[in-house]
């Protein structure tokens, strides 16, 4: 397999972005990867993790696409950005995907007006995977998106299946579809018609699914309209967040019992962390594009960049894009 990296997206490339490629080359060594950036900097950064190997490739790449620039004209006017070099490898059929902590906008023009989207698809979609109590889940749209028809949601839906069942090896996933209430006659015009066309598809369609029972996992996948969906997700992530931070504060601020109770509960508490930490997770794929497209937390450090590469290739060796591409 060969992956394109955008070697100057995020906030802590190049550094972090060329040590989880080194450290993921240590468990997968059959993978090649291509780094666009600066040729000098991602050099740099190779030999200070002391990597002699040759199944790394740098491709120069003179400019960078940064988070405040507007997302379409940045891909259109920085052809040598390190963005567009490396979703162009895939556009050529160099590279057998891309993988991208840089910003999210940008990503997803470049996936769009470079890479293309599947034929008969009408919208890409970010499909997150999330921890939930009973097993992960994942949100088709997470962002892309903001605003949604119906039939987009539907073509979510099938997308998801099949993402679900190649990533996470699930047969037959249920698919939910978020509203403010579990009746089919609750919510805007977007959710009725949405409730009504995935009701005929040939989907493990289990209905409406409210917010507060989507923590549960017990539906796998949650289908919404992007900015619900981004919404879900950085509320999710912020609650997480926050817990962890008050249970530490009130911990300190107790008695010696309970410090003392607390450092037996250590190994619960660190387990709890580890499960719903992005770093484990990776990244989200923009599904409905015809190449495999990550997009990593912008914040991502060689752990978390990791993830998202073994994510890529879970993906690769699992047929899904073709997969979507015959359910389409």
């Amino acid at each position: 397999m060969k992956i394109a990296i955008d070697g100057m997206g995020g906030d802590n490339a190049p550094a972090e972005i060329v040590s989880g490629v080194i450290k993921a080359l240590e468990e997968f060594k059959d993978i090649e990867f291509y780094i666009t950036g600066p040729e000098e900097s991602i050099k740099k950064e190779i030999a200070k993790n002391n990597y002699s190997g040759n199944n790394i490739i740098v491709i120069d790449a003179k400019e960078v696409i940064t988070t405040n620039e507007h997302p379409v004209m940045a891909v259109r006017r920085k052809k040598d950005s390190s963005l567009c070099k490396a979703l162009n490898l895939v556009k050529e059929g160099i590279c057998d995907a891309v993988i991208s902590a840089g910003s999210t906008g940008a990503f997803l023009a470049g996936c769009t007006f470079i890479v293309g989207r599947i034929k008969g698809i009408k919208r890409p979609a970010l499909a997150p995977v999330m921890p939930g109590k009973n097993g992960s889940f994942i949100i088709v749209d997470a962002g892309a998106n903001v605003d949604s028809k119906p039939e987009y949601l539907v073509q979510f839906a099938h997308m998801g299946k099949e993402y679900y069942k190649g990533v996470l090896n699930g047969e037959n996933p249920s698919v939910g579809l978020v509203n403010i209430g579990e009746e089919a006659e609750k919510g805007n015009d977007l959710t009725k018609e949405s409730f009504k066309l995935l009701s005929e598809e040939k989907l493990n369609f289990v209905g409406n699914i409210e917010p507060r029972e989507i923590t549960k996992g017990d539906v796998n996948v949650i289908v919404c309209d992007g900015f619900t969906g981004n919404t879900i997700l950085k509320m999710y992530e912020g609650t997480a967040s926050t817990i962890m931070k008050v249970i530490k504060e009130e911990v300190m601020a107790s008695g010696i019992v309970s410090k003392i109770g607390a450092v037996l509960l250590k190994p619960v508490f660190n387990n709890i962390a580890k499960r719903f930490d992005y770093k484990e997770y990776g990244g989200a794929p923009f599904l409905g594009v015809d190449g495999i497209c990550i997009k990593a937390h912008g914040s991502s450090d060689a752990r978390a960049f990791k993830s998202a590469i073994k994510q890529a290739k879970i993906f690769y060796d699992n047929k899904v894009l073709d997969k979507i591409k015959e359910n389409i």
